[in-house]
């Protein structure tokens, strides 16, 4: 029965229902033995207690998309089959324009939010990791004024525990962009939605750990590839980028800032710096990852201060500190758009990241140069599709940084 399945839900419910009849029908009229009777009705209030907590937790799961399934709950998902020693580029000295094409088989995805989502199992090729990628196209991309047409990507990142998921369904991404899409204030952009949660109880800080795994180049080289194989999608760096809440929006900046030959722009809503944010990062665990992982120690000791913009939203305490501190050692053409969000707009969780999509995504539209027939705009027709899609393959001077300040 699957963890966040209807039926799951709905069994639960009729336990918790049971679990407070029974007691009250049969409490007084039990008979036998002090002794087993008093054991019956510390049986019957360990299971109402037990039904009560499990509800619970599935109504909170469900609406925060923190666990996909029984393995990642019970910590024995593994999606890591080798973790070679790839070097600084994470790319093992390969060279990825000589790569056969990735040829996917996709299914429509289950779930809420997931309508229109496709889903695919993509066994990495360079990083070795075997995971789901969810995909959703927009609905410019099967009308034929767009047959030609090659559309900007933005990767989805979730925190720590969270599920590729939760993009599409506790922050209804789709339900939120795709009628700002079709009249054309959000560029239609390719959704892309790949599996964070690699190993069994730790995050893996979007890191390349050789021996353990390669997160990084799972993110920024194979499903790149595969998106770019199998769609109309525009090559890297100019038609992508990463957005991601908390432990994904530290990954999103991460990957911006370490491959600005990747991504041009990221968006990091509660996001932290210190790989150490997460204390179950992998990446937290010696002085020289947390280093290499960094992306306010990157860009302070960065060569060449790398052509990308980030969108940097957060609270005190939150996520604030961590964005001003990339704010004062950007150089251009470095850009930083940091966003002051009020305690009063509530806590760490999908109430306070779910109002920050659109903002987000009308920022990513205007700063990749996505309208009013800048580099890279889509046709000037607006959309009268669907969000179904109609093709699914088988097989350097910014913008001056805006801050708004408490």
């Amino acid at each position: 029965m699957s963890l966040t399945g209807t039926t799951f839900l709905y069994t639960l419910i009729v336990l918790s229902v049971l679990a407070l009849v029974v007691p009250l029908a049969l409490w007084s009229r039990l008979r036998g033995p002090r002794i087993a009777r008093a054991a019956a009705r510390v049986l019957m209030v360990l299971f109402a207690q037990g039904t009560a907590v499990g509800l619970v937790f599935v109504l909170v799961n469900n609406q925060n998309n923190l666990y996909d399934n029984w393995a990642d709950l019970l910590g024995t998902g593994n999606h890591v089959q080798q973790a070679a020693n790839l070097g600084a580029d994470g790319t093992g000295g390969i060279s990825l324009k000589r790569l056969p094409r990735v040829r996917q088989h996709f299914t429509d995805a289950s779930g809420p939010g997931m309508k229109g989502v496709r889903v695919t199992q993509l066994k990495g090729r360079v990083s070795g990791v075997n995971a789901e990628v969810y995909v959703w196209l927009p609905p410019q991309y099967g009308e034929p004024a767009y047959r030609h047409h090659r559309f900007p990507v933005v990767e989805l990142l979730s925190g720590y525990p969270g599920s590729a998921k939760a993009w599409f369904g506790s922050l209804h991404a789709v339900n939120q962009l795709r009628p700002l899409m079709r009249d054309g204030t959000v560029a239609p952009f390719i959704l892309v939605a790949p599996r964070m949660n690699l190993l069994a109880g730790v995050d893996t800080g979007c890191a390349n750990i050789t021996g353990t795994v390669n997160a990084d180049t799972w993110l920024s080289v194979d499903v790149p590839k595969m998106v770019t194989d199998n769609f109309r999608a525009q090559s890297g760096p100019a038609g992508w980028a990463a957005a991601g809440y908390s432990a994904g929006g530290h990954c999103a900046t991460k990957l911006a800032v370490a491959h600005p030959d990747r991504y041009r722009a990221a968006v990091s809503m509660s996001g932290y710096n210190d790989p150490i944010g997460e204390r179950n990062s992998l990446a937290s665990e010696t002085p020289a990852l947390r280093r290499a992982n960094n992306p306010y120690v990157l860009l302070r000791e960065a060569r060449t201060p790398p052509a990308i913009a980030l969108y940097q939203s957060g609270q005190p305490g939150d996520g604030y500190e961590a964005a001003v501190g990339l704010e004062q050692v950007a150089k251009a053409p470095t850009t930083v758009h940091v966003v002051y969000i009020p305690k009063s707009a509530g806590g760490h969780n999908m109430k306070l990241w779910m109002p920050q999509v659109v903002p987000a995504f009308r920022w990513l539209t205007e700063e990749m140069g996505l309208l009013h027939g800048r580099a890279g705009a889509t046709p000037h027709a607006r959309s009268t599709g669907g969000s179904r899609p109609a093709e699914l393959a088988s097989g350097t001077a910014s913008r001056a940084t805006a801050v708004r300040r408490p």
